[in-house]
């Protein structure tokens, strides 16, 4: 365990460290002491060689004893230097300690006091007199210092071992080491997947800080399970969600795809009339034509005849052809399609469809004008746009209509994103508008003017599905319908914006992906 190794070396540090601190301190206390001894030994031994005993005072040179040194004259200023020698002399029958002596002549070193003893005879020379040095060295002393010395690193080293083994071997163990194990074990636990082991025992638990730690720890992988668990159980709820939602999708794609098939066979039905009124006139020339030309047998057809059968014929093919189209289901395309073909188009089937209406219908869409998309259901959102006009157009009174009664398709071509608001940056698209002269659409309706079945007077003859598909197929398209009144006079504008076919735009395959994809 690292903890123990670093305790370890923690405390063969601090053992290192308090005997080094020993040696600083205790050392040179127990050396001054032992030397203060000897220094009041030196002073007394001092006071009798230079007063009381007149053998020793007669002593010239260096006398020693066991342990005592006495020096007198030159010999004793050999151990002074020359401050200390400037000093006794300036203070004579004073006693200077001049410290500890270096160790020259085998004896152990010993401390030493001097004095300058000023000469008394009568005719001396002022500042004449004597230097005694007396030098004491108590070896037993110093042994005895180092010893207690010794004894007292010993002791604190070993009071400091014993206390170090107790912490490791009776302290540690218990309140360090078996907890953080303890902790471990639970940690790999969670990380291996262990849930029964993740928990820490109530009963491993102690009462210190470590307990807190414990405790605090189950409370939080306790959270975290319950966490996991409201989690999985949302998650398991989201799947089911998103289950639903896809079946809704899914239906909700049939049903759009049936409302726009049933729009298409209302809107055939309500053509059926007009269809048969359309298909009358030349049916009525080709049988008359067809009658003459029996009453004359062996007769061929005039020119003039022939030129007038092939025009009815034409017509009849035309009808055809334009009521297969409008009522013929395709795949989604994105193609080229040029606009005005296809608003005219749809005017021709409105014209069949309002047979009796007294409405003017104005396309001023340029011939050149191309847009991206389907030809067939494009053609199916003008037929219902213009159809829902020239409803409103009629519903007001002949009296009070502006210019007679208008309904105008009008288209401006590459038209900037940036005008259009948040519909992309590099784009260019093509805006067109289908405007009456009608009463104008109520404020209270707008919101739900493109809901499926939602009916108003403009559409009151039809099923209310008429704009909702047409909604939904500009939408296929990437582009938006958009209704509003007018400015300039009574009547309503539905607004459509589409990408422009030279530039591209968005597909409307891909419109789709996008619209799967946000599903």
């Amino acid at each position: 365990m690292r903890v123990r190794k670093k305790l370890i070396v923690l405390h063969t540090l601090f053992t290192l460290a308090l005997a080094a601190i020993l040696l600083v301190t205790l050392g040179p206390s127990l050396t001054r002491l032992v030397h203060v001894a000897e220094v009041d030994k030196a002073a007394t031994i001092l006071e009798m060689v230079t007063g009381q005993n007149q053998a020793l005072h007669q002593v010239s040179g260096s006398v020693v004893l066991e342990g005592v040194a006495v020096h007198r004259g030159p010999a004793a200023e050999k151990l002074l230097s020359a401050a200390q020698l400037l000093a006794a002399r300036s203070r004579p029958g004073e006693p200077i300690d001049i410290g500890r002596l270096a160790d020259e002549s085998g004896r152990k070193p010993g401390s030493c006091v001097a004095v300058w003893l000023p000469n008394a005879r009568a005719g001396s020379m002022p500042g004449s007199g004597e230097l005694v040095a007396v030098e004491v060295s108590i070896a037993r002393s110093r042994a005895a210092a180092g010893r207690l010395f010794a004894l007292i690193v010993a002791v604190l080293l070993a009071v400091y071992i014993l206390v170090a083994a107790a912490l490791e071997l009776l302290v540690l163990p218990g309140a360090l080491y078996a907890p953080i194990e303890r902790l471990l074990r639970a940690d790999r636990a969670v990380q291996d997947g262990r849930p029964t082991e993740e928990l820490i025992a109530d009963s491993q638990i102690p009462g210190d800080e470590f307990g807190a730690i414990m405790r605090s720890r189950n409370a939080s992988v306790l959270a975290l399970r319950a966490s996991e668990r409201q989690l999985g159980e949302a998650l398991e709820e989201l799947e089911m969600v998103a289950s639903e939602m896809k079946r809704k999708n899914h239906l909700i794609e049939t049903a759009r795809r049936n409302l726009e098939g049933a729009d298409r066979l209302a809107s055939l039905g309500m053509m059926s009339a007009g269809i048969a009124h359309e298909l009358n006139t030349p049916l009525t020339v080709l049988k008359g034509l067809t009658d003459r030309l029996a009453d004359r047998p062996g007769h061929r057809a005039t020119p003039q005849e022939a030129a007038l059968m092939r025009r009815v014929v034409g017509r009849l093919e035309r009808l055809g052809e334009s009521l297969l189209d409008f009522a013929r289901v395709r795949e989604p395309r994105a193609e080229p399609v040029n606009l005005e073909r296809v608003v005219s188009e749809a005017i021709t089937l409105v014209r069949l469809d309002r047979k009796g209406h007294v409405v003017e219908y104005r396309n001023a869409v340029s011939a050149g004008l191309v847009v991206l998309g389907d030809a067939d259901r494009l053609v199916q959102v003008f037929v219902n746009l213009v159809r829902n006009a020239a409803d409103a157009v009629v519903s007001v009174p002949m009296d009070q209509r502006v210019g007679g009664g208008l309904v105008s398709v009008r288209a401006q071509a590459n038209v900037p994103a940036e005008e259009l608001g948040a519909m992309g940056t590099d784009d260019r698209w093509v805006v067109v508008r289908v405007e009456d002269t009608g009463p104008g659409l109520d404020p209270s309706v707008l919101p739900r003017l493109f809901e499926p079945f939602f009916s108003t007077r403009l559409d009151a003859a039809g099923t209310g599905l008429g704009l909702a598909v047409a909604e939904g197929i500009i939408r296929e398209h990437g582009g938006v319908l958009v209704a509003r009144n007018r400015e300039d006079h009574r009547g309503a504008v539905f607004e459509i914006t589409l990408p422009a076919g030279t530039t591209g735009g968005t597909g409307l395959s891909e419109a789709r992906d996008e619209q799967e994809n946000e599903r």
